[in-house]
């Protein structure tokens, strides 16, 4: 049987500043630059849920894409947008919100969700041309 990949798009607004509690401002900055604005910052991330697996000879799917869009929007978007990541979201309390850390976070959130025999990819666009790609450890 052929495997397909599906794909589903999705759009958050977050606010965030990358820092290391344990390094100085000058340090911060040096090494984040005017993303550790101590004001914080924001971004329209773009996030693209992909699902690869064997189609289902019932349903002619991969996965339910409706589905997959609902799942987002509980688990993503209701969780992250509009917020500020350092203080709003508890999975960053005590994490850097850079973009390789948000998609592993959305990753965790929606693998708990999505059947095994799912192989499960989250790309989060930070800008149009930074972007991270996550498959799981």
């Amino acid at each position: 049987m052929p495997k397909v990949t599906v794909h589903r798009k999705a759009h958050f607004n977050a606010a965030h500043r990358l820092f290391n509690p344990r390094w100085s401002d000058e340090k911060n900055y040096e090494v984040f630059g005017k993303c550790s604005n101590p004001n914080y910052h924001g971004h329209n991330y773009e996030l693209i849920v992909s699902l690869t697996g064997e189609i289902d000879q019932e349903t002619g799917y991969v996965y339910d894409l409706g589905k997959l869009k609902d799942l987002i929007k509980i688990k993503v978007e209701d969780v992250l947008d509009h917020k500020n990541l350092n203080v709003e979201v508890e999975e960053f309390k005590n994490i850097n919100p850079t973009a390789e850390n948000i998609s592993v976070v959305i990753y965790n959130k929606l693998r708990v969700n999505i059947p095994e025999y799912l192989d499960l990819e989250v790309t989060l666009y930070e800008t149009p041309r930074n972007y991270v790609t996550y498959r799981g450890a």
